[in-house]
């Protein structure tokens, strides 16, 4: 290892403390995880409540998916490409990822629950994405879900 002069000592001390700083400055600003899936680990998805998904959804039927994608990110402080990906997965009808924690209710009760809501098209979406069921076979499906069930239900 070369001599290093008081001068070289200095430059080299300056340089470690920069990048300590802004180490540091990341941790406290609250860098995430980034990338396509980081947001659908369990306890990386924000609070996303029932009004903020229906706003999502009806903003994606007026085809606003930048309006979608903009009250996402306001309402959830998520990036722009976790912010796309959710609107994405709600515009289709598919379940939220959720924490272990949580129960998922059944592809019935949400094809219930979608079709109580005047929403049978996202009701197909969401059967056609969880089984891979072709047009047809899913509308069949839905259409098979009583919604007068979710009230004998509740």
């Amino acid at each position: 290892m070369p001599n290093l002069g008081p001068a070289e000592l200095v430059v080299l001390a300056v340089i470690v403390i920069a990048l300590v700083g802004v180490a540091v400055a990341a941790v406290r600003a609250g860098a995430r995880p980034s990338g396509p899936l980081a947001w659908r680990s369990p306890g990386l998805l924000p609070p996303v409540s029932a009004d903020l998904q229906h706003r999502v959804r009806d903003l994606y039927a007026e085809n606003k998916k930048i309006e979608a994608i903009k009250l996402i990110r306001e309402q959830t402080g998520l990036g722009l490409k976790e912010a796309k990906d959710l609107a994405e997965t709600l515009a289709a009808g598919r379940p939220l990822p959720v924490a272990p924690d949580h129960a998922q209710p059944d592809l019935a009760s949400r094809v219930r629950e979608l079709k109580a809501a005047g929403r049978g098209e996202q009701a197909v979406f969401l059967v056609r994405g969880e089984t891979g069921m072709g047009q047809a076979e899913a509308e069949r499906f839905v259409d098979a879900i009583d919604v007068a069930d979710a009230a004998g239900e509740a």
